[in-house]
């Protein structure tokens, strides 16, 4: 077994104890770890000596076993040592995707006397992603007769990072017509939409370009762009003119047709 290596880089809580009635007699503790993601395997995440009280010099002899709630073995434990060590790297992404709360159940189960142990496993968010949007362009179609202040949806970022780690700010190039309004809903997504300023003239200029940037929270922040590229449409809102309101020609008589 590869001996861990020790780091200061995680924070070890105990939660409580509570009595729980199972063949044998003895108490149930749950303690709770906190590990950041990607981590390399090996890294230190708590101590079952230390924390749950158990004989290192023992764990063999009573038979010391690590189950892991899912099928995934992410933990062991050192028993040499007592060390609870990463085992392979977690990606916190792909282990709980969008959930605000990812946790690594698992109990640790000795005997002689039998003891059961339920335990968790905290893994913390790491900006390892930055923002990408559906699309990198975004095509919009607007006629020129659209009044100012009209609002067009644009595709949100998506970021599998949570919390600080998030999208949290967009921006746009700057533009006389357009502008950007972001606004956020109740489940905490943000609305995003291109903001028409002033009035459109196709016959002055048939389209625009704007670069969209979505930036996360995280330190350092991680940012993506999407290109707009917005398309005026005609409208008929010009009156046919001649050139001249008189035309004078001369003709010879007698001249043939055509």
């Amino acid at each position: 077994m590869a001996e861990p290596r020790i780091t200061n880089a995680f924070k070890i809580q105990t939660i409580g104890y509570y009595f729980s009635s199972f063949i044998g007699s003895g108490f149930r503790k749950i303690s709770l770890f906190y590990s950041r993601e990607e981590i390399e395997p090996g890294v230190f995440v708590g101590n079952v000596d230390e924390d749950l009280g158990l004989n290192i010099r023992r764990l063999s002899a009573r038979k010391f076993r690590l189950i892991p709630a899912g099928k995934r073995q992410c933990l062991e434990v050192n028993l040499e040592t007592g060390i609870l060590f990463v085992n392979e790297r977690i990606d916190r992404e792909q282990l709980c995707a969008q959930m605000l709360a990812c946790v690594l159940t698992f109990e640790i189960v000795v005997e002689e006397p039998l003891e059961m142990y339920r335990d968790e496993v905290v893994i913390l968010d790491r900006n390892d992603n930055s923002p990408s949007f559906p699309e990198s362009v975004i095509l919009l179609q607007m006629a020129e007769f659209i009044a100012p202040g009209s609002r067009f949806p644009l595709e949100s970022a998506l970021d599998p990072d949570m919390g600080t780690n998030a999208v949290s700010v967009y921006n746009i190039s700057p533009s006389e017509q357009f502008g950007l309004k972001v606004e956020t809903a109740v489940d905490g997504t943000k609305i995003v939409e291109s903001l028409l300023e002033k009035p459109l003239d196709r016959e002055r200029q048939t389209s625009f370009q704007q670069m969209l940037t979505a930036t996360d929270g995280g330190s350092p922040p991680r940012s993506g762009t999407a290109r707009i590229l917005i398309t005026v449409l005609d409208s008929n809102d010009n009156a046919p003119a001649f050139d001249s309101k008189t035309y004078k020609v001369s003709l010879i008589e007698n001249s043939p047709r055509g």
